[in-house]
């Protein structure tokens, strides 16, 4: 999708530095860095991520890490 935006001389020529250093074209750069922002604004789907991964690796939890973690809970005043 073709789209045209305004951006600040500033941040135009900082990325047009980074497009050069990491040798994308300024469309790769531009789209890579609008997919970032839109994921790090996206906290559901960081979650499902997270969840796909634990349920993928279907391990049992780690001993010292429940151990660990219940120690910090019973320490912690709520």
């Amino acid at each position: 999708m073709k789209t045209a935006v305004s951006v600040p001389d500033q941040v135009f020529e900082e990325a047009e530095h980074l497009a050069k250093r990491l040798r994308l074209s300024r469309s790769e750069l531009y789209s890579k860095a609008l997919a970032e922002y839109v994921a790090r604004h996206a906290p559901d789907s960081v979650t499902e991520s997270f969840d796909r991964i634990c349920a993928e690796l279907d391990a049992e939890p780690d001993a010292a890490f429940q151990r660990a973690a219940r120690a910090v809970l019973e320490s912690t005043e709520w």
